[in-house]
């Protein structure tokens, strides 16, 4: 952040930022969907893609790289001349998608030095990523908080994925706050101008929100947006009751008192362009495609969104060279992650060793279970071989487990194109 931005008065900041400042409605902002993972599954949220006809968060039409996204941002920019603002919103969660989100916002910073960047976070990796946050230029930030009660936030979410470790219930909701509050006070402290969206749920935090607005405002938040539950199909709670716009506003209204309040959200898509009353991202979607199709040589928008899919993927190696180890008998997994094709290598996990050969393998439940709980957040398990009983728990996780013997980069390369054919 700029000193000259840091030394800027909260008004300033938000003068044309449509969301922040409610006489802003003339000013545009352009969400880029270039995040679709998500560590956190909230028990509301159904994030489907394609979804054209609907308009709510997490939902978009195509899922960009960071080159679609600026390619992007040059069409709207000529054809919007009141564009101010760029923002990440998802599908997924900014923040579990970093490495894209740091350079969407480094390729449209280059194009255009004068526009506005913001992004949404669950706020769960914001302790970590909140100074280069500060680097990049972000200047506004939305965390959702939906409680802050460890006990409510359990029922508000299904499980919180934390650097590989899977939580749910009440430890889920303390993980999840403990770092959504310290991550909210630094990034205020810092000079980013801060605003918490919290969804009134009828029945599981409603009677809460008051507290959430007293205690998010001791952390320096500059306003909260209260949002009615959007029932969505196939989620945990669509056939939850949702609160009325009276019952909405009055709470509005009491939470007033302690903090500005958000009257105007319009609870937008991940890929929504325009005003706040006038999303015409309908309008960019064909260009879009055909710009991407003609520079890529692709032929179709399924292709597309293969291109910006990210894999994770377990590899049991003795050597660091081949896939050479049974998962029975591997006390460490290589993690490698591949982007656009591209692999790259992130880190050593060590495990305990739950076979010992013989008759042992089928007595450690409990080891197969930490082991699974390490690779979590993987799409695949690569090893030389595998008992059925961890092929079938890795399974019932969603987890891949093929069984190869060859170099390692060899192996992801096949692995990955398998997911792909898969989906």
């Amino acid at each position: 952040m700029s000193k000259e931005l840091a030394t800027k008065s909260i008004s300033e900041k938000t003068l044309t930022h449509p969301c922040y400042n409610c006489i802003a409605h003339k000013y545009a902002r352009m969400h880029i969907p270039v995040a679709p993972k998500c560590n956190v599954s909230c028990n509301f949220c159904n994030r489907k893609y394609d979804c054209v006809n609907e308009t709510r968060p997490g939902v978009t039409s195509e899922v960009l790289t960071p080159e679609g996204a600026r390619d992007k941002f040059k069409i709207v920019r000529d054809k919007v001349r009141n564009l101010t603002v760029v923002g990440i919103a998802g599908p997924g969660d900014p923040l579990a998608n970093f490495d894209e989100t740091k350079k969407s916002i480094e390729l449209i910073k280059k194009e255009s030095k004068d526009i506005t960047f913001c992004l949404s976070t669950n706020g769960l990796m914001l302790p970590f990523y909140a100074d280069k946050l500060i680097e990049l230029g972000v200047t506004h930030l939305t965390v959702t908080i939906n409680a802050v009660d460890p006990k409510i936030g359990g029922k508000v979410y299904k499980f919180v994925n934390y650097l590989g470790d899977t939580f749910v219930g009440e430890e889920a909701g303390r993980v999840l706050l403990n770092n959504q509050l310290s991550g909210l006070k630094y990034a205020a402290q810092k000079g980013i101008v801060c605003k918490v969206n919290i969804v009134m749920i009828k029945g599981i935090n409603d009677l809460h929100i008051p507290e959430i607005v007293k205690k998010v405002k001791e952390c320096g938040a500059y306003m909260t947006n209260i949002m009615h539950l959007i029932p969505v199909k196939e989620s945990v709670f669509e056939n939850n009751p949702t609160v009325t716009e009276v019952e909405l506003n009055d709470m509005r209204r009491d939470c007033e008192l302690t903090l500005k309040q958000m009257y105007h959200c319009r609870q937008c898509r991940a890929d929504a362009i325009g005003t706040l009353d006038n999303d015409v991202s309908g309008e960019f979607r064909e260009s879009t495609e055909s710009s991407q199709n003609s520079e890529n040589n692709l032929e179709d928008k399924n292709v597309i969104q293969l291109k910006s899919h990210k894999y994770r993927f377990a590899v049991a190696s003795k050597s660091g060279v081949s896939i050479d180890e049974h998962f029975g008998h591997a006390t460490e997994f290589y993690i490698y992650d591949v982007i656009n094709d591209e692999i790259k290598f992130k880190e050593k996990r060590k495990v305990n060793r739950y076979c010992s050969g013989g008759y042992d393998c089928g007595e450690h439940e409990d080891r197969i279970e930490n082991i699974i709980k390490s690779v979590i957040d993987c799409n695949a398990v690569l090893v030389v071989r595998a008992g059925f009983e961890p092929i079938d728990r890795l399974h019932e996780k969603g987890i891949r487990l093929f069984q190869m013997y060859q170099e390692i980069n060899e192996g992801i390369r096949k692995a990955a194109k398998l997911l792909k054919k898969d989906e």
